[in-house]
């Protein structure tokens, strides 16, 4: 019986999050008034009354997700988590839920993450597609014979994969894998190809914030999205998290693991409820639950 704390990525937030937190707990209000501070620009303005296009802009909603999330796990009583995992952004959300980085590194490599991130998809423009209702391998051996860059990105629950790549190439991949009898293909409002090569001027813009942030041993091991297995090594941690922006979310084999693992209980902390629907299709007799 162990429980695994969930966060939550882009895609996540609402307009109004974390509101009640700032108004209710004066711990989250430090924390939040900390983040303006940090980031020299008033994002709880953004997160308590912007509209759904501001929040929808990469370098508010990554900081906006990870703030919600991560200050909503302090103020979780006797948190001890036995394993945590994010999905994309929310593993660095994860990492300062269980001790690896402090919330000031964790919000500053959000914020370059973010910055980073935008500029890839102004560089290169691209998009994502999700498909349902086909195996992981046909969509992956699909994109492997498409023209161009597409690859697999997020591997979100049986069924259901997100694709990654240039506009041309992922359109095609949505045809070929309609005719192949996805039940859909459909185009992500995302501004870019997150998780494919085409993040590679990101991924390198960040790798040198990495290595320059101090990474702690954590309190509990972090299923990352590169592995999908359990790490503890600061070391390892930080390859992993530079390798995450060009390399796929692997999220059903990290849940899969963690319920090999002993993991019974997952509760989702951050703003929706998308990964506690993801979980129980991964692992039925999962237990979940919102912070």
């Amino acid at each position: 019986m162990k429980t695994a704390y969930v966060f939550p990525g882009q895609g996540a937030q609402f307009s109004g999050m974390g509101k009640e937190l700032y108004e209710t707990n004066n711990e989250a209000k430090k924390l939040f008034d900390k983040a303006n501070e940090i980031l020299g620009f008033e994002i709880t303005k953004i997160m308590f009354e912007g509209t759904v296009d501001e929040l929808k802009e990469t370098k508010v909603t990554q900081p906006a997700v990870f703030l919600h999330s991560v200050v909503l796990a302090s103020t979780i009583e006797n948190f001890k988590p036995d394993m945590v995992a994010g999905h994309s952004l929310g593993e660095l959300s994860a990492l300062v839920a269980n001790k690896t980085l402090s919330f000031e590194d964790g919000l500053k490599l959000v914020y370059k993450r973010a910055l980073a991130m935008q500029k890839a998809c102004e560089m290169n423009p691209s998009t994502m597609a999700a498909i349902l209702g086909l195996e992981d391998n046909i969509v992956v051996e699909t994109c492997a014979s498409i023209d161009g860059v597409v690859v697999a990105a997020n591997y979100n629950c049986p069924g259901q994969l997100v694709i990654s790549g240039s506009i041309e190439a992922v359109e095609a991949a949505c045809e070929a894998l309609k005719e192949k009898g996805a039940k859909r293909a459909l185009l992500l409002p995302v501004g870019g190809a997150f998780h494919s090569p085409l993040m590679e001027p990101a991924r390198a813009e960040l790798q040198e914030a990495i290595e320059n942030t101090e990474f702690s041993t954590p309190i509990c091991p972090v299923y990352q999205n590169v592995t999908a297995s359990a790490i503890s090594s600061p070391s390892e941690i930080k390859q992993n998290l530079i390798a995450q922006l060009t390399a796929p979310v692997r999220w059903t084999q990290s849940v899969e693991q963690m319920v090999k693992d002993g993991g019974t209980h997952f509760v989702e902390v951050g703003p929706g409820k998308v990964l506690s629907g993801l979980v129980k299709k991964i692992h039925r007799e999962a237990e979940v639950s919102q912070a």
